[in-house]
This record gives structure tokens, C-alpha cells and sequence, in this order.
């Protein structure tokens, strides 16, 4: 019998089919991709609604009790990683809707899978649950910060703020504060106790169906600009390779526990490309395609490069004392 333990641990492979079957609708009935495109936002809306139900926001102060962990955590994901990431784009040079969309996916740290990613790789898992609303909060507020910083005059001559801004309020603040209401309304009760323990069963078949709908609605756009989607891997299979040791000297420098250290390595490593991909479907057309197929190819990279880091953290990278 199928329990959610095993869905959870299992959830790499069910999004590994979920792309492959995407690519396959996509690829091989290329109508169906304006029809799925509509799919793409309610779905997205439903899954994040999903996802942060799974996150104590109620609990907030929690994040705070490890204080090394969470200054570690915020050094590393908004300070190092914008760092990396700007070197990155100078050794590999793209175009500026690229580059939109590296920025858009590099600069976010995961708040969902994540979680499961650091409890396969040994770490302390409970501690990432915890962090995972100041990680949201920090990322909506600096990513505009970063995209000015990195792209200037580029950003504003493209990014028309209305559906930028209900992208964001849509997909992302009502499906946040539906979350944040539904905690706060079943706190207390039997039956409100049974909904929210259910809706935990949510967050993997949601984010395999919107892998399929995303991936079968793009993936014509990223077979048709092949060659930018080829010369952008490099940029994410380095960010992969480099981080893990970053992180671990950082987590050295805070002195962390080997289960926190190793929470940080996959923080760094895993990026939110299904909360960002809202943003990018926001943009203007000519932007929007790219960006949007820039950052499915991150989640196949990254995908693949977590099904190796999980055996390689705990058993190389940061081994137990």
C-alpha cells in the first residue's frame, strides 16, 4: 500500500516520469501545448497553495532557534550564490532573455522539495522546514534588488510591472495567504485536523502534474531555441559542482553540526524554478518564451544533479564525525 512516507521518498523518480512524459505530449502532439498553456497557472496556483500549507508559518519564530544555521543559510543563498552566479554568467556569456532567466531560477532558494532532498541526503531536515518562510521572504524581497543590480536598464526596458505584479499576487500572495488562513482555521478541531493532514498527500502528485503540463507546454519552445538552452547547461552544471564546497566552508566557518551543514549544502544546490516560472510566463513575449524554457531546462539539470547528491553529501562531501 502506497503511504505518503513513500510517495515523499520516492518523489524524485514520480518527477523524473512526469518530465519525460511532458517532453513526450509536448514532442509528440505539438497542438496540445496553447491548450496546456492555459493549464499552467492554476495549476502552479494549486500546488504553491499546496506547498505552503506544508509550511509552518504559524511558527515563525522557530526558524530563529538556530541562530548559526540561519545567518549560514542567509549568507550563503544571498550573498555567495549572487556572487557565483554573476561570475558564472561572465565565463558564459548569454543573451539578456537568458540571462533572465538564470537569474530568475539561480538567485531563489527551494522552499519545498527541498526538504525531502536534505532528509535522502542525511541532513537535518526539520531544521530547513523550519528556515523555509524566511527563505520566501527574503528571496521575493531581494530578487528585484538582484535583477536591477545584475541587468540595469535591461530589466526595465522589458518587464512591464502589471502582469509581473499579478503573476506574484496570484500565483504566489493569494495561495500564500489562503495557506497562512487555512493553518490558523484548523489549528483547533478534529475534522479541520483531517483536511490539512490530507492535503499533505497534495504537494507531490500536484508538482509531478504541473511538471507535465509545464514541460509539454514548453518544450517545443526549448527544442525550437536549442542552441541557447544548450550553451546555458554548462552555467547550471557548474553552479552544481561549486556550491556543495562553498557551502561546506561556510558551514566550517559557522561551525555547524554535520546534519545542519549538510542542509546547507542542499539549500545552496536546490532552486524554486516552479515558483519562479510565473515570473518568467510574466514577462514580455519576447522574453517570456526563453526565460520560461531556461528555466525547465535548470529543473531536468537539477533534478538529475540531486539523485547524486544525495549519495555524494553524507558519503563524500560532509561524512558523519
Amino acid at each position: 500500500m502506497l503511504t505518503r512516507e513513500t510517495m515523499e521518498r520516492q518523489q524524485t523518480w514520480f518527477y523524473v516520469m512526469a518530465l519525460l512524459a511532458g517532453a513526450w505530449i509536448g514532442l509528440a502532439a505539438p497542438a496540445w501545448s496553447s491548450v496546456l498553456h492555459i493549464a499552467v497557472s492554476p495549476i502552479l496556483a494549486v500546488l504553491l497553495y499546496s506547498m505552503f500549507l506544508q509550511i509552518p508559518f504559524t511558527e515563525l519564530r522557530a526558524s530563529w532557534s538556530n541562530l548559526r544555521f540561519m545567518a549560514a543559510l542567509l549568507i550563503g543563498n544571498f550573498i555567495a550564490i549572487p556572487v557565483v552566479v554573476w561570475l558564472l554568467t561572465l565565463v558564459f556569456p548569454q543573451s539578456p532573455g537568458v540571462l533572465m532567466g538564470v537569474y530568475l531560477v539561480l538567485l531563489t532558494p527551494c522552499i519545498d522539495y527541498v526538504i525531502v532532498f536534505t532528509q535522502l541526503g542525511r541532513g537535518n531536515e526539520k531544521l530547513m522546514l523550519a528556515a523555509t518562510p524566511l527563505l520566501f521572504v527574503v528571496q521575493m524581497l531581494l530578487l528585484p534588488v538582484y535583477l536591477w543590480m545584475f541587468m540595469g536598464s535591461d530589466v526595465a526596458a522589458v518587464m512591464k510591472a502589471g502582469p509581473f505584479v499579478e503573476a506574484f499576487l496570484l500565483l504566489i500572495a493569494v495561495p500564500l495567504l489562503l495557506a497562512v488562513m487555512t493553518q490558523v482555521l484548523c489549528k483547533k478541531g478534529v475534522r479541520p485536523q483531517r483536511f490539512l493532514h490530507a492535503t499533505a498527500w497534495l504537494p507531490v502528485p500536484m508538482m509531478a502534474i504541473a511538471l507535465v503540463v509545464v514541460v509539454a507546454s514548453q518544450i517545443g519552445k526549448v527544442y525550437n531555441d536549442l542552441d541557447s538552452i544548450v550553451s546555458v547547461i554548462p552555467i547550471y552544471v557548474a553552479f552544481l559542482i561549486i556550491m556543495p564546497f562553498i557551502s561546506r566552508f561556510i558551514a566550517k566557518l559557522f561551525r555547524l553540526d554535520t546534519g545542519a551543514g549538510r542542509a546547507l549544502i542542499f539549500s545552496a544546490a536546490t532552486r524554486n524554478s516552479l515558483v519562479v516560472l510565473p515570473l518568467a510566463l510574466s514577462l514580455s513575449p519576447e522574453w517570456a518564451t526563453i526565460a520560461a524554457a531556461v528555466i525547465v531546462t535548470q529543473t531536468i539539470v537539477e533534478l538529475a544533479g540531486e539523485l547524486i547528491y544525495i549519495r555524494l553529501v553524507p558519503g563524500v562531501i560532509m561524512r558523519d564525525p
